[in-house]
């Protein structure tokens, strides 16, 4: 993409005055970016080289609260440095801020310069390797799905998050005048974020009232996060200099589908698709099957990877398009996992199961993990089901909430093996917190239901 920047051509837009800003910015647990506002010149002068964040960073919840319990960071141990190590090359503009560019980096310990474990760039990145060593190229592509309202998020959050208005008034799924409505903004994000080089291919009304998704390019596993990771927020900060707000929340209200985040996947291997096999029953081959494979029998296990909070599980609802069961089917939306391309050099495994909310890096690195596992152990794949899924009897069951989803990984040995124990207890004591969170706060539903009538 012509917006890349090399770090010569930084260089020479900071000297002509075409740039004066870099953000150097890491993932945290949730997926979101963190990071600093570099002068330009400082940073093509020296700041390149590394800079220093707070490790408290992996070990906030989503309202940035110091989480107790982690044994990576804590008030115990002081909360210290983690070296930022921009991967410079990730270097982009970022057109809709004036003068900006960006760079993903890397989180190193301060004192070893090893990748900190925890980080979620840096399990992805273990698992892309592992695929390599076995001779692939992991390649995955993620949709995003996200709901667009008419007013800002200061009004909505001066209204207490209440009567939400989204821009569109109906359902406009793939419908063009629908869209042409929303269209003022939904170009801004389309082109804004090609020319950060990011490789968007569409975008359309999805399947809800107010429901957009955005579509990029196939990439490597570790591009396609890193871009996941910046359209999310592209389309939160274009959405805000256009006087209106948007959520991936993977669901904003009980009346309405969910956002999801399908992660397609395939491995490759010196530039051939290694799924294919043209002569084997729907194309696949014995590779693939044993992937997916893996990711059936393990499907259970990574679920708090693609569904990291409480409010993630009330997606699975029976006819809305978000999974129920963790089955495979072929080109079947009911399923947990879908084929999709058989036969053809694009033939690849689509995970329905993982919402917006989902944390790119570690959904990825989590379905890789049990893809290869698949392979390495040579399991099996069982049939597929075909039909109205969501009434399937005696097959594999999605958890249905986040306290069975974190026990199970908490039990995993494919993941304690994949990741390590630091990473898998890390996590999933994220889990817990989230649960003991919500179990102490009075809800607006409780309030409702019970002020007058008990």
């Amino acid at each position: 993409m012509p917006a890349n920047l090399t770090f010569d051509a930084l260089k020479q837009a900071v000297a002509a005055g075409e740039i004066d800003t870099v953000l150097v910015c890491i993932v945290d647990m949730q997926g979101r970016l963190m990071g600093k506002r570099f002068v330009a010149k400082h940073f093509v002068d020296g700041g390149h080289e590394e800079t220093h964040c707070c490790n408290y960073l992996l070990a906030l919840d989503v309202e940035m609260f110091t989480v107790p319990g982690y044994k990576s960071a804590s008030w115990t141990k002081g909360y210290g440095d983690y070296i930022v190590k921009p991967d410079l090359s990730t270097l982009r503009r970022v057109p809709w801020l004036p003068g900006t560019a960006m760079v993903m980096s890397d989180l190193l310990d301060h004192h070893t310069h090893e990748e900190v474990a925890v980080s979620p760039r840096a399990i992805l990145k273990r698992q892309v390797a592992r695929a390599k060593a076995m001779g692939f190229d992991a390649m995955m592509a993620t949709e995003l799905e996200f709901f667009l309202f008419a007013n800002s998020y200061d009004a909505i959050n001066e209204s207490g998050y209440r009567d939400l208005q989204t821009l569109g008034r109906h359902n406009v799924d793939y419908a063009i005048f629908g869209t042409t409505k929303e269209e003022g903004v939904m170009r801004a994000i389309r082109n804004g974020l090609w020319d950060a080089g990011v490789p968007i291919e569409c975008s359309k009304g999805e399947a809800e009232i107010g429901q957009e998704e955005v579509n990029a390019k196939y990439s490597d596993a570790l591009d396609t996060c890193d871009n996941h990771t910046i359209i999310k927020n592209g389309v939160k900060e274009i959405c805000h200099q256009h006087g209106h707000a948007a959520t991936f929340m993977a669901k904003y209200s009980h009346e309405r589908a969910g956002s999801s985040s399908h992660v397609h996947q395939s491995l490759w291997k010196d530039g051939k698709p290694a799924f294919l096999d043209p002569k084997a029953p729907h194309g696949m081959s014995d590779l693939m099957r044993h992937y997916v494979a893996g990711q059936l029998a393990y499907a259970r296990e990574i679920t708090p990877l693609l569904a990291p909070y409480i409010n993630s599980y009330k997606r699975f609802v029976v006819g809305m398009f978000a999974p129920t069961k963790a089955v495979w089917s072929l080109d079947n939306r009911t399923a947990g996992f879908r084929v999709c391309g058989e036969g053809t050099k694009g033939i690849r495994v689509e995970c329905r199961i993982g919402g917006a909310d989902l944390n790119p890096y570690m959904a990825c690195a989590g379905l890789l993990a049990a893809g290869l596992a698949g392979i390495e152990q040579k399991l099996e794949l069982e049939a597929a089901i075909s039909g109205d899924i969501y009434h399937a009897k005696r097959v594999r069951e999605i958890p249905k909430t986040l306290g069975e989803a974190a026990d199970l990984m908490s039990k995993s040995k494919m993941l304690r093996a994949a990741f390590g124990d630091e990473v898998v207890d890390h996590y999933v004591h994220a889990a817990h917190w989230e649960i003991a969170e919500q179990n102490r706060v009075v809800t607006d539903w409780e309030l409702k239901r019970g002020f007058e009538r008990l």
